[in-house]
């Protein structure tokens, strides 16, 4: 007999007056070039902004540098970029900076996202807690065994993208209140995209990327994965099991039941505002950027979240 399962699924809904600094992206606003970096973190949803973006707009032509958070921000800083997409505001120090030098800084939330713990399929222990994993961050605890009593996995095997990235300061200064990562038994590859290929080759590892790298587009409700590896279920209670852990989906982002979320933001430091303040007002327009927000997977910043239930055999 086939199980009934039901599922929240998020949608959007949008009212009838957009806020003003989204309807600035005129035709006045969307001739020239402009450079911008962007976090690996969120590459597969600024990918998608930027396709249909450049249809839109054919005479705005925007220098896209993937890259990781650290080098992101000093290249604004520098005056090498004019915008960043990452998954932190300004500092007070960043932003005076920024304004003694004129070149109109400002921080815009475009969505929410979860840091998400990825397991190779084969793994059955699938729930784990908060401050477990700050425990294993810490170096605390080296062996599965550790916290799943009788895994024959051996030791963790932790694996990120490189040091500067935004998923390893979110969890330094969000999982672990300012501390570092541990160096025993982690891993540091290159790209979000190197960490799903090292858990998807290694059982006994743990990976940890932004959740819109799971994204599985062939999928418009957004319930399922990619195949390749297999999310794990995070609790904030002391103690993990099934009924109290959630996997990034974008209603438990809504909820609050899933622990580990961030916000995704575009910082502008464009003193001309052209085709960079152009860009930053589609990916927030809630009738354009928005919908590719949530179709993406992750949640929007903007709009009426609506709830709709689906069952799934």
């Amino acid at each position: 007999m086939k199980k009934l399962i039901s599922y929240l699924i998020v949608g959007l809904t949008f009212t009838a007056t957009l806020c003003t600094s989204c309807t600035e992206s005129g035709s006045n606003y969307a001739k020239g070039n402009a450079k911008y970096a962007c976090d690996e973190s969120f590459r597969p949803v600024i990918e998608e902004e930027l396709d249909v973006f450049s249809h839109r707009y054919p005479e705005a032509k925007l220098d896209t540098i993937y890259t990781n958070e650290t080098d992101a921000m000093k290249m604004l800083m520098d005056g090498e970029v004019y915008m960043v997409i990452t998954s932190r505001n300004f500092t007070p120090q960043e932003r005076e900076y920024l304004e003694a030098k004129g070149t109109n800084p400002g921080a815009f939330k475009f969505g929410y996202d979860g840091l998400t713990l990825i397991q190779n399929t084969h793994n059955t222990d699938s729930c784990i807690s908060v401050n477990d994993i700050k425990r294993i961050l810490l170096g605390e605890v080296s062996n599965w065994s550790d916290i799943y009593p009788g895994s024959k996995l051996g030791k963790i095997h932790l694996v990120f993208d490189n040091t500067k990235a935004s998923t390893v300061h979110f969890a330094e200064d969000s999982i672990l209140g300012g501390k570092a990562i541990s160096k025993e038994n982690a891993t540091a590859v290159k790209t979000p995209a190197d960490v799903v290929n090292y858990v998807q080759n290694n059982k006994d590892a743990i990976g940890i990327i932004g959740s819109n790298w799971l994204n599985d587009k062939r999928d418009s409700t957004n319930l399922t994965f990619k195949k390749e590896v297999r999310p794990m279920y995070v609790s904030s209670a002391q103690k993990a099991n099934i009924t109290n852990s959630y996997q990034p989906f974008q209603y438990y982002f809504y909820s609050g039941d899933y622990p580990l979320v961030r916000t995704a933001y575009v910082l502008l430091s464009d003193p001309r505002r052209g085709v960079a303040t152009t860009f930053k007002n589609f990916i927030i327009s809630q009738n354009q950027g928005q919908l590719i927000v949530l179709k993406a997977g992750l949640l929007p910043a903007y709009g009426e979240i609506t709830l709709r239930e689906v069952h799934v055999k």
